[in-house]
Formats: C-alpha cells, sequence, structure tokens
C-alpha cells in the first residue's frame, strides 16, 4: 500500500513539473500587423504619426485623453509622457495587457491607463482629447457623438476622415513615417449655433454646417467660422470676433456686442 502511494505521489510531482514547464514555455503575446479585430483590423500608427497628432491637439497635464481603438497603447503611452491622464479603450484582453506591460516599462503606468471595452459602448465625454486610427465608416458611427461633446474637444485622426465634416488642420508627415499611414487630421468640436439670434444690430440668423456658417446679420449677408467656442463673423466690412456661452454669444471685437437665442 505504501509503495503505491509513493509511486501515485511521484506520478503526481513529474505531471505538475511538466504542466508547470509548458507553462513557462508559453511565448508572450505579440500582436500581428493585419490581426482581426471586433471592428477593425490593428495595424500601428508610425510613432511620427502619433507625434504630429498629439501636436495638432497641443495636449499638456491638463488634458484627459482618450484613445478609441489603443491597439499596443502608443498613443496612450505618448499622451501620459506629456503629462496627461490618458486612457486607451481596446477590445483585445491580449493587446490591454500588453499596452499595460508597455507603460509600466515606459515609466507611466500612473496616467495611462486601458480598459477592455467597446468603443460604442464607452462614455468617453469626459475627454479634451480623442485620439483614433478607425475606418471612416467607424469615425461615421462615432461622429454624433463626438459632435455632442464639450464646444473645443480636439480630435485627431490618422488618415482617415469625418467625411463632409471637413478637417481644421491636415498634415502629411514625410519624416519617420515610410507607410501608408502617414496623414494626421484635426477637428475642434464646435459649439452650436444655428438659429436667430437677438442683437442691437438687428436679428442674426445662422445656418451651420459644422465650422463653417452663413446667414444675415440685419439686412447684410454673413459668413463666419468657429473654432470650437470662438466664433467669428464677417458682415458687410466688418468683421466680428467673439465667444459662444450656451444662448449667448459675446462678441468682443470691434466692439462689444451680446447675441441672444431667440
Amino acid at each position: 500500500m505504501m509503495r503505491r502511494i509513493a509511486v501515485l505521489s511521484v506520478m503526481v510531482a513529474f505531471t505538475a513539473n511538466v504542466a508547470f514547464a509548458q507553462g513557462t514555455d508559453q511565448k508572450p503575446f505579440e500582436p500581428q500587423v493585419g490581426q482581426a479585430g471586433k471592428d477593425v483590423v490593428w495595424v500601428p500608427t508610425p510613432q511620427a504619426v502619433v507625434d504630429k497628432m498629439l501636436d495638432m491637439a497641443k495636449i499638456t497635464k491638463d488634458d484627459i485623453h482618450y484613445d478609441l481603438g489603443s491597439g499596443d497603447g502608443r498613443t496612450v503611452i505618448t499622451a501620459a509622457k506629456r503629462g496627461a491622464r490618458a486612457f486607451g479603450i481596446e477590445y483585445n484582453p491580449d493587446m490591454v495587457t500588453l499596452s499595460q506591460n508597455n507603460a509600466k516599462a515606459a515609466g507611466v503606468a500612473d496616467r495611462a491607463t486601458f480598459v477592455k471595452a467597446d468603443l460604442f459602448e464607452t462614455d468617453f465625454s469626459k475627454a479634451t482629447v480623442v485620439t483614433m486610427f478607425l475606418l471612416p465608416s467607424i469615425n461615421m458611427k462615432l461622429r454624433p457623438k463626438i459632435l455632442d461633446m464639450k464646444p473645443g474637444t480636439r480630435i485627431a485622426s490618422n488618415t482617415f476622415t469625418m467625411e463632409d465634416w471637413q478637417a481644421d488642420e491636415t498634415a502629411t508627415i514625410t519624416d519617420g513615417c515610410s507607410s501608408s499611414w502617414c496623414t494626421a487630421l484635426f477637428w475642434i468640436v464646435p459649439a452650436k449655433v444655428a438659429g436667430t439670434w437677438n442683437t442691437p444690430n438687428g436679428a442674426l440668423t445662422l445656418t451651420q454646417n459644422f465650422q463653417m456658417l452663413s446667414g444675415t446679420l440685419g439686412n447684410q449677408a454673413v459668413q463666419g467660422r468657429l473654432k470650437g467656442a470662438e466664433i467669428t463673423i464677417t458682415a458687410g466690412t466688418q468683421k466680428w470676433t467673439g465667444m459662444v456661452d450656451g444662448n449667448t454669444i459675446k462678441f468682443s471685437s470691434p466692439s462689444a456686442m451680446t447675441a441672444t437665442k431667440k
């Protein structure tokens, strides 16, 4: 009986050692360019493009940054290195773990957070900067949510557009980028100003196409543009600049004028 117990003990120990050895022989996860994801395949954004996107957004330590589809975490880690509180939304749990390890290695794990989540079900409304490298069809699905964000929120994309929402700035990177994905696009979420406003100079009626404005002020034609909550309009030979605050526009130049929404 004792011999049988001894033999069984040796067999159990041998099996455990083999299982442990097999576990330690497993290679760490390595992402492959073109690997399938939930909504898109994974292709890394070249670091030079990451840097340009964050330069366009003028990201600082005061920003809350979200990267939608964060992959290996490089954009989030770069934002965190610039002092921002940065969050990566990624559906693949292996990529999330890889990103967390990369953030630790870069010394920014305290400012770079990675979450396994569906980007369509994620609340990123508190972000001041959003970055992404997604297909135009995905961008378009996200666009209504983005346009409802606080005016002045900065959006940067690698290569892919928002279709008829024209970018405020576009740059092609030639130094440090030799792939097909070397274009950075940048938008600023505009305030919503369409409608009629009362002013001392008559009714200001505005039609809005994203950041571009047209309309009338009294009997004069108006052309204008928004940069977040900053507004500029030209009526005849006069150019007005101001800030939108809900149902009020406070123009400061060339002279003070307040417009209130009808």
